[in-house]
C-alpha cells in the first residue's frame, strides 16, 4: 500500500489533477457507473458532489440506493464480498479506490453515524477514545474525548461519568456519542446514515440542531427517510428513483439541486410526484 497522510487529506502516489477540474467547495465527488452486489444491478448513474460546509441529503423512496450510495463514500461497502463498484469517488481529487489506497485509511478523513445507535460494551470515553486508539493517537487523549463530546453536545451531561457504560446512556444521548467517537479523529467528512430513525422527536430535533453546528466543521452527508429532516437541515438534496423497467430494482439519481429547488419547484416528474407524497 503507497498511500500516506497529510494533516487534512489522502494522498496517493498518482498525477496531481490539471488545475481548475476540481471546485474548491467539493470535498468529495462520487461519480457511480453501477454499483452491484453479484449479478444484481442496486444503483446506476448517479454523480453527487459533497461539498464543504453543507450538509447533503439523500431522500428517495426504499430500496433506491440511497444507503449503498452512501456507504460507497468510504467504502464500507467493500466489508460486503459480492459488491463490485464501478466508477469513481475522488476526495481532494484523489481516487479513494485506487489499489494503493487503505479502505481504513479512508475511513479515518471519512467517518460515519449509523442508523441505530451502537455504542460500544465499554466506558462513554473508551468508546470515544476508540477510533484514536485504533489510529495509534500518540497525542494528549483526554483532551481529544472532550473536545469531540463538545463538538457532540454531550460533554455537559457525561463529564461526570466518563467511566460509565456507554450504554448507560439514552438513546438520544447514545447516538451523540457514536457522533463523539465518529469526530474523535477529525474526519472532514461525515456520513449520516438516518441517524434519527430510531429516535424520539426530542432526541431527533437534538441531534438535528447538532448537525446544523457540525456543518461548520464537516462536509454533510446524510441519508434519510424524513422528507420534513431534509427541509430543515440539509443545503443541497439528492433525489433517488427506482428503475423496475429491467424487472429488478436499480437505483439512480433522478435529480439534484437546492433543496429549496427539489422541494419548491422540482424538474423532474418523478421528483415532483415524490415530494408531493404520492408515492413512497
Amino acid at each position: 500500500m503507497n498511500a500516506s497522510l497529510t494533516p487534512s487529506r489522502i494522498t496517493i502516489n498518482q498525477p496531481a489533477p490539471v488545475a481548475n477540474e476540481i471546485r474548491d467547495d467539493i470535498v468529495l465527488d462520487c461519480k457511480v457507473k453501477e454499483i452491484h452486489y453479484g449479478d444484481f444491478l442496486a444503483v446506476r448513474d448517479s454523480n453527487v458532489p459533497i461539498a464543504r460546509k453543507q450538509i447533503t441529503g439523500f431522500i428517495g423512496p426504499s430500496g433506491c440506493g440511497k444507503s449503498t450510495v452512501l456507504r460507497s463514500l468510504n467504502r464500507m461497502n467493500d466489508l460486503i464480498d459480492t459488491f463490485r463498484f464501478d466508477g469513481q469517488v475522488t476526495y481532494h481529487g484523489k481516487d479513494i479506490y485506487a489499489s494503493d489506497v487503505d479502505p481504513v485509511v479512508v475511513r479515518r478523513y471519512i467517518g460515519m453515524v449509523f442508523q441505530q445507535p451502537n455504542p460500544f460494551s465499554m466506558s462513554i470515553f473508551d468508546n470515544v477514545a476508540f477510533g484514536l486508539k485504533l489510529n495509534r493517537f500518540k497525542g494528549d487523549t483526554h483532551e481529544k474525548v472532550e473536545k469531540a463530546l463538545r463538538g457532540a453536545a454531550l460533554w455537559d451531561e457525561v463529564k461526570g461519568k466518563l467511566k460509565n457504560s456507554g450504554l448507560s446512556l439514552s438513546g438520544g444521548q447514545q447516538q451523540r456519542l457514536c457522533i463523539a467517537r465518529a469526530i474523535a479523529t477529525e474526519p472532514e467528512v461525515l456520513l449520516m446514515d438516518e441517524p434519527c430513525s430510531a429516535l424520539d422527536p426530542i432526541a431527533t430535533r437534538q441531534v438535528e440542531e447538532l448537525m446544523l453546528e457540525l456543518k461548520e466543521n464537516f462536509a454533510v452527508a446524510l441519508v434519510t427517510h424524513n422528507m420534513q429532516q431534509a427541509t430543515r437541515v440539509a443545503d443541497k438534496t439528492a433525489f433517488f428513483g427506482v428503475d423496475m423497467s429491467a424487472g429488478g430494482r436499480t437505483g439512480y439519481l433522478v435529480e439534484m439541486g437546492e433543496t429549496s429547488q427539489i422541494f419548491n419547484h422540482p424538474r423532474e416528474q418523478l421528483t415532483r410526484e415524490y415530494v408531493a407524497g404520492e408515492f413512497s
